[in-house]
C-alpha cells in the first residue's frame, strides 16, 4: 500500500515534501487539492480540519506538518537519499538549517503575500516592512552561511535543502535577493538545477498566474 499525499503543486510546503518524494523515487498517490475536485478536498478536511497542507496518509496515519512527513519518509519508506544524516550531531545541523528556512525565510515571504491579498484598508504596512527586513537579514546571514558549501549542510543534499528550494524560489520573487549575495544566487541556482525539485516547479508552472505579486518571467 503506497502513502497518499494531499497537496497542490504550487504550494511551497507542498514542493517541499514533492522534492523529498522525487528525490528517493518513493512511490505514492498523488491526490491534488482542486475546487473542481470537491469529493477530494471534503476528504481531506474530514481528515485535518486545520486546513493546511499537505498531508500524508499512510493506513491509519494522518500526518500533518511537512518536515514530519519528510522525516516519516525517511523511516518508512527509505530511498537511496538519506535527507536526515544517521550521525546525530549532523542530524541536528540539519533540523536546524530547516527551522531556518521555515522560519526565516518561509514565514516572512508568506506574511508579505497574504497582506498582499487583504483589502486594501485592511493591510498592515508596519508588517510588511518587518517581513521585508527579516528576509534581508536572511539572505545576508545564508550568504555567509553558503560561501563555501555546496548544500545547506555541507556536500550532502538534504532535508534542509528541501525546505531551502521552494522558500527561496518564492522568497526571490516576492523580496528580491540582493545581487550582492552572490552566495544565495548560486545555491538557488542549484537548487532549481536540481531534478527533484526541477520536477516540482514544473508541475507547479500551469499555476503561476495565480502568484497575488505576479510571478516573474524567469526561473
Amino acid at each position: 500500500m503506497k502513502p497518499v499525499l494531499y497537496a497542490h503543486p504550487f504550494s511551497s510546503y507542498c514542493q517541499k515534501v514533492l522534492t523529498a518524494l522525487y528525490e528517493n523515487g518513493t512511490e505514492f498517490e498523488y491526490r491534488m487539492l482542486d475546487h473542481n475536485d470537491p469529493d477530494t478536498l471534503a476528504d481531506f478536511e474530514t481528515r485535518w480540519p486545520i486546513k493546511r497542507f499537505p498531508i500524508l496518509v499512510d493506513g491509519d496515519r494522518t500526518l500533518m506538518e511537512a518536515t514530519v512527513l519528510i522525516e516519516y519518509l525517511g523511516l518508512y519508506y527509505p530511498g537511496p537519499v538519506k535527507l536526515i544524516p544517521d550521525d546525530p550531531k549532523a542530524a541536528i545541523e540539519v533540523r536546524m538549517l530547516d527551522r531556518f528556512f521555515d522560519n526565516y525565510v518561509s514565514t516572512p515571504q508568506q506574511r508579505i503575500v497574504f497582506n498582499s491579498i487583504r483589502p486594501e484598508t485592511d493591510r498592515d504596512p508596519y508588517g510588511d516592512t518587518e517581513a521585508r527586513e527579516m528576509l534581508a537579514r536572511a539572505y545576508a546571514w545564508l550568504d555567509h552561511h553558503m560561501e563555501s558549501r555546496l548544500w545547506a549542510c555541507g556536500d550532502a543534499f538534504t532535508l534542509a535543502d528541501c525546505a531551502a528550494a521552494p522558500f527561496l524560489f518564492y522568497a526571490d520573487w516576492t523580496h528580491a535577493i540582493d545581487p550582492a549575495f552572490t552566495h544565495v544566487h548560486a545555491y538557488r541556482r542549484r537548487l532549481l538545477a536540481r531534478p527533484s525539485f526541477a520536477r516540482a516547479v514544473d508541475e507547479a508552472r500551469p499555476y503561476r498566474k495565480y502568484f497575488p505579486l505576479g510571478a516573474p518571467d524567469r526561473d
